[in-house]
């Protein structure tokens, strides 16, 4: 049974410890807001990004992938608007000089019952005056007025200070995927529909904390830009919607977990959009947003650049400018959601209790620990533990007892557990224990490969 709930501060500790997450820059005193991928994490990530890729890209009979370049051409985030509009709601407490951001407070502190993307920067001040909300570091009700906050970092390229010209680092992945549409279309050979995809870092200049890899100032997103013809559009953004829904309940995330949040008060760009939102250790929040951008962005590059992004339908010789389905994941957010769905304290009889992080298969670091029962069996294990790593990532452990090995390997979420113990020399079978039931059988070492592959499949 499940003695208790995951918790922040369960998830953080467990990540130090178990080599998934560390502070960011830790030995000298870290930087807010940053986070390094460890040894067990970085894999559990990677395969994150794998299963999306492969559900989104691979198996899409008409998308493709790119991997754009961070720094742009500035006047792409003046085509975007984020040179003039991409900015946040910040108040200061006057008391303690921390920086908040009004809609933040606002949802704390009405318990998620008003929702303050509907509401103007007047009408949000309004707000937290009527209702004393106060500075939830000092408890002090003393808060300047709004001020927007570009997020966007700038940085300057030249080798001089006459030559310096102010550029960017990405606060999204999309406009790589936008300014790149002729190219790929061209060199696929693409008809709309067809969607471009990338994964990859961005950055803002988030000044609020944000419970631990939630909100940081540098993440990756996974992006999906579906082109369509208009007409067509809506069709698709329902399709999405389901199918980015149906990708998350295939990882594993209980059904109750999750929700769709339509919103009311829309982008200047949007037709429609919406959240999926995750159930996390902090409450309802959202993990990936869905959104009707119309043709907008393309409209947009094609005016500032000078450049026709005009597609022309090689049937018809129709000439349109496709509008936009986008689907957007955080993988960091991901990372965190599968974090906490898979946590679980097991109580076992006699009063035990072990951590256990029940990942689905695919995403786990290592798809099985191979562990020699006593040492003396440590060379068998090894020539084993070669052979399964030519196919999969694969521990090995021969520290301590057994049984504290099994828990190990349990805190970290590996599948299977591989023991070689004597009757492993005598007749070539091995112990295969299985994280989620802790039952155990026994098969032939040349099984266990097909065994795994077929086990760790997505």
């Amino acid at each position: 049974m499940t003695t208790n709930a995951v918790t922040m501060e369960k998830l953080v500790a467990l990540c130090k410890a178990r080599g998934i997450i560390f502070p960011g820059s830790e030995i000298y005193g870290g930087m807010g807001n940053t986070w390094d991928y460890g040894p067990v994490g970085v894999e559990i990530k990677n395969n994150i990004k794998r299963a999306w890729w492969k559900r989104f890209v691979t198996e899409s009979e008409n998308s493709y992938g790119v991997d754009a370049a961070i720094l742009m051409n500035s006047r792409v985030w003046e085509a975007s608007g984020h040179t003039t509009s991409f900015s946040d709601p910040k108040m200061d407490c006057k008391s303690c000089k921390t920086r908040h951001r009004a809609d933040n407070l606002i949802e704390n502190f009405s318990k998620g019952t008003v929702d303050p993307d509907t509401m103007s920067n007047d009408e949000m001040e309004k707000y937290i005056e009527e209702h004393h909300v106060k500075c939830p570091v000092c408890g002090n009700f003393n808060w300047t007025n709004i001020r927007t906050f570009n997020l966007m970092f700038e940085t300057s390229r030249g080798v001089t200070d006459e030559s310096q010209n102010k550029i960017y680092l990405r606060p999204e992945t999309a406009q790589g995927e936008f300014v790149n549409f002729l190219n790929v279309q061209r060199t696929t050979r693409a008809k709309v529909p067809f969607g471009i995809a990338q994964i990859g870092k961005a950055f803002r200049n988030e000044i609020t904390p944000g419970n631990f890899i939630f909100r940081t100032i540098e993440f990756e997103q996974m992006e999906h830009q579906w082109f369509c013809k208009a007409g067509t559009d809506e069709d698709y953004y329902r399709q999405f919607k389901q199918k980015a829904l149906t990708f998350l309940l295939d990882l594993g995330f209980k059904e109750e977990h999750l929700r769709f949040h339509d919103h009311e008060k829309l982008a200047h760009y949007a037709k429609e959009a919406c959240d999926i939102q995750y159930l996390y250790p902090m409450g309802w929040q959202e993990l990936n947003g869905i959104h009707n951008r119309t043709d907008y962005d393309l409209t947009r590059h094609q005016e500032y650049s000078g450049k026709t992004l005009t597609y022309v339908d090689p049937v018809n010789s129709e000439r349109f400018i496709p509008y936009v389905i986008e689907y957007s994941i955080g993988a960091d957010r991901l990372m965190l959601a599968v974090l906490s769905e898979a946590y679980e304290e097991e109580e076992l009889e006699g009063g035990d209790v072990r951590n256990v992080m029940h990942f689905h298969p695919a995403l786990a670091a290592y798809k099985a620990a191979v562990l020699p029962l006593q040492k003396n069996l440590a060379p068998h294990a090894r020539e084993l533990l070669a052979k399964l790593k030519k196919h999969f990532s694969v521990s090995y452990d021969e520290a301590g007892s057994i049984g504290k090995r099994y828990r190990r390997q349990d805190e970290i979420g590996t599948p299977f557990c591989v023991t070689v113990d004597f009757d492993t020399l005598e007749n070539g079978t091995v112990t295969v224990r299985d994280r989620d039931t802790m039952s155990q059988i026994r098969l032939s070492e040349n099984e266990l490969i097909d065994f795994l592959r077929e086990k760790c499949a997505f």
